[in-house]
């Protein structure tokens, strides 16, 4: 802004890096659903099984990205 004037942020930096952080981690989540059917249909049971880990592994994930995000917001 040219005017020189402080504009305060509606979305800091840090909850904007985490909102961000946590869509990439939902699309994956998305993606793990299509990865795990690929391996149904090829009939491995340990890549369903790898990609299902992956898959938790990212929810859980979201979960402390979700925590720290409200820790955050709380404190702007």
């Amino acid at each position: 802004m040219a005017t020189g004037t402080k504009v305060q942020q509606v979305v800091s930096n840090l909850e904007y890096d985490w909102l961000t952080v946590m869509q990439n981690k939902a699309e994956a989540l998305q993606a793990y659903d299509k990865y795990v059917q690929d391996a149904h249909d090829a009939n491995s049971q340990e890549c369903v099984d790898l990609f299902t880990q992956l898959k938790q592994t990212e929810m859980d994930q979201i979960q402390e990205i979700r925590k720290h995000l409200m820790k955050t917001m709380s404190q702007s």
